[in-house]
């Protein structure tokens, strides 16, 4: 039964895949085609020969991301249905759709908003080549630690609820969160590497772009993987005893 909701959780990522393809083909690329300008123009202000382009700009806005955002949708979706397996029955009394919506805001918060406060996601001209290696050890530094941080929020939460009850828990669960993720943001490198020169429009609505890719993605998920399982799954499975 694991397998047939990996199945559909790959199959609801290909469809919100495709969504957040045709948002970002609408609103991340004309960003990005600025960005590649500025650089452009940057480059000839200086005198510097024009790059050859390996791939041309076509391919890139076109099938390649296409490619890279149904593989990536896909790749989450898979993830998300083993976690849902895994959490379904051992979260409390919560129904599928209502489980996989949390699961799903709860992903969002952890793997796109919070990372994105510390290192916001830059358009092509944007940060020094040199840099890309320990720029991206630091991203997925913060979303590791993210996640480390929202499930012991969680673990909290549980053993609060039978004391203090649900609202007091989810205050104290909040609260931890928040500290955890402070305390990382003070701790970690600053990244700032946005040339003064680059217009802060086509910088703000990138990283908006940016945002709503993921926010598509993951409501997808969270909405429709739910109603697929809550409608086509026999429940007799998918209930277990909160002890399992």
């Amino acid at each position: 039964m694991v397998g047939t909701l990996l199945m559909r959780g790959m199959l609801v990522g290909i469809v919100a895949g495709l969504l957040a393809f045709v948002f970002a083909k609408t609103f991340g690329e004309p960003q990005v085609n600025h960005a590649i300008d500025f650089e452009s123009r940057m480059e000839a202000a200086r005198g510097d020969a024009p790059e050859p382009e390996l791939v041309s700009r076509e391919v890139q806005s076109g099938i390649g991301l296409l490619t890279g955002v149904i593989v990536y949708s896909a790749g989450m979706g898979g993830l998300f249905a083993l976690v849902f397996a895994y959490a379904y029955g051992r979260v409390g009394n919560i129904g599928p759709r209502a489980l996989s919506a949390l699961l799903a805001a709860a992903a969002l918060l952890a793997i796109a908003i919070v990372p994105d406060l510390k290192y916001p996601p830059n358009p092509p001209s944007v940060g020094d080549p040199e840099t890309i290696g320990i720029r991206t050890a630091l991203f997925f530094t913060m979303i590791a630690i993210s996640i480390a941080s929202l499930t012991l929020s969680v673990l909290l939460v549980r053993r609060l609820i039978p004391r203090h009850g649900l609202w007091n828990a989810s205050l104290g669960g909040a609260l931890l969160f928040i500290v955890l993720i402070a305390f990382a943001q003070l701790l970690l490198k600053d990244i700032n590497e946005v040339p003064a020169a680059f217009p802060a429009v086509v910088l703000w609505r990138f990283r908006i772009a940016s945002l709503g890719i993921q926010c598509i993605m993951w409501m997808t998920l969270g909405f429709l993987f739910g109603y697929l399982v809550e409608k086509t799954m026999a429940p007799r499975w998918l209930y277990r005893p909160a002890s399992a």
